[in-house]
């Protein structure tokens, strides 16, 4: 064999090689979006993943909850104003009679969740507001008398007990401590008198005020989500994905910013519950003031104004709008114009910082108060009483 012949078979093996290598490096780029579904998704191939995943994991949430979320009916008898039959023009009298008197029935409609196996269904106390009668549908279709056993303006919560002592599925009551913004939300119930009726969508935000969105008797934290809540969903479960309650749908925002949804926290809920099973009442402590949030901006502001009457220190914190007559605060020695700075050794931020405190304080017990007044510090102690009308 000459030197030729050497080159030319060299370059022939060379040649299939290098084609060689080329054809598994395409067989391997080509393989990989396979080999990466099949390792992330557990999945042999995409022909499977069809074939094997027929439902997703809202389907499983809701099939954990759903046959413990029921249909409520209530009836309640409001009274018709009082109306004047001289006023009617006699030809609409001819026509339409005289106006009907006396009471009237009013029907209304809305969801619960049922959390104990002794029949506890728990929903929001608009729902059961002075109603007459209480009749629940459960998920099975059993239809059934309820009791109202207790209820809480305050956090917009009620317990109804099932009569009959008929039973179905728990729902299983989930950890809203541990939500996170952007966590999936899934809300049941009956808007419309429609049963059955789910929507999906994610946690908006967390600790929304519901002071700030016009309700001001009203005292929690709320869970907000894009998750449709329509009437008639009010007192139904807000599922987190693993298909646990971890909220209470209580209202939806109307007119401009229409589609934001609002929730009580499960947790909240749950200690709300507790109390009304024992009592049939929630004890809510108060101080009797109104206050405002203050921080170093709006104080140096208003310092600027040369028509402003006090000076306020520029720091955060709780300031007192006004006092009301023989509260705890006025017994106290609060006055407009104090600004809240520590409660119970702990620092004070805003209003709400300071409502949280005084709602774990026990009604009657010496709660120290740190305020500013005059640029003096000055410590008081106060005892919160139970809020009038509510205990």
């Amino acid at each position: 064999m000459n030197l030729r012949s050497l080159l030319v078979k060299t370059s022939r093996k060379g040649q299939f090689l290098f084609s060689m290598t080329w054809l598994i490096c395409l067989i391997s780029v080509f393989s990989l979006p396979f080999f990466f579904v099949e390792k992330v998704y557990g999945l042999s191939n995409l022909q499977g993943a069809n074939v094997n995943q027929q439902h997703s994991f809202v389907a499983d949430a809701v099939n954990r909850v759903a046959p413990a979320v029921v249909r409520i009916d209530t009836e309640r008898t409001i009274d018709r104003q009082p109306f004047d039959p001289n006023l009617i023009d006699p030809l609409l009298r001819d026509l339409l009679g005289d106006p009907i008197v006396g009471p009237e029935h009013e029907r209304g409609q809305g969801s619960g969740v049922l959390i104990d196996s002794n029949g506890l269904v728990l929903t929001n106390a608009h729902v059961v507001e002075q109603v007459d009668q209480v009749s629940l549908t459960l998920a099975d279709g059993q239809e059934c008398d309820g009791t109202v056993i207790g209820s809480d303006p305050i956090t917009d919560l009620a317990l109804v007990r099932i009569a009959g002592g008929v039973t179905s599925e728990v729902a299983p009551l989930g950890d809203s401590d541990a939500l996170e913004v952007g966590d999936w939300a899934i809300a049941l119930g009956t808007p419309y008198g429609l049963e059955h009726t789910v929507t999906l969508g994610i946690i908006s935000s967390l600790h929304r005020n519901i002071n700030s969105l016009g309700f001001s008797d009203k005292r929690l934290d709320l869970i907000q989500t894009d998750a449709a809540i329509n009437p008639g969903n009010s007192g139904g479960p807000l599922v987190n994905g693993s298909g646990e309650v971890i909220g209470i749908n209580t209202l939806v925002r109307s007119g401009p910013g229409a589609g934001l949804g609002f929730a009580i926290p499960m947790n909240l809920a749950r200690r709300v519950s507790e109390q009304l099973v024992l009592t049939g009442e929630v004890i809510h402590p108060y101080l009797g003031v109104q206050l405002i949030s203050l921080n170093a901006r709006i104080a140096r502001e208003h310092n600027r104004d040369p028509n402003s009457l006090v000076e306020l220190p520029e720091r955060n914190g709780a300031l007192v709008q006004s006092v009301l007559p023989d509260s705890p605060a006025e017994k106290a020695g609060l006055r407009r114009g104090d600004l809240v700075i520590q409660a119970d050794q702990k620092t004070i931020a805003d209003p709400q910082t300071l409502l949280e405190h005084v709602d774990q304080a026990p009604i009657g017990v010496p709660f120290d108060l740190k305020i500013l007044r005059n640029r003096n510090e000055l410590d008081l102690s106060i005892k919160p009483a139970a809020l009038p009308g509510f205990s």
